[in-house]
């Protein structure tokens, strides 16, 4: 997912977004331990995606940003 897309998610949209990424993860994680992960940059993705969204929420939790998406 594009920084642009995230950009436009909100809060509710972001957590879930995290979630999702982090199951993402582990069930990577568990594919790579059985040999059986065909793409492993797939993890290098779904790690850079949940900093993307942690630094959203951040932004959002100290008012950086505005819940509308747009930056003060």
């Amino acid at each position: 997912m594009r920084k642009s897309e995230l950009t436009e998610m909100t809060v509710s949209e972001l957590e879930t977004k995290l979630q999702d990424d982090y199951e993402s993860l582990q069930n990577f994680h568990f594919q790579k331990a059985l040999q059986q992960l065909e793409n492993p940059v797939q993890i290098k993705h779904v790690k850079k995606e949940i900093a993307q969204v942690k630094t959203l929420l951040k932004e959002y939790e100290l008012g950086i940003r505005a819940e509308g998406g747009d930056t003060l």
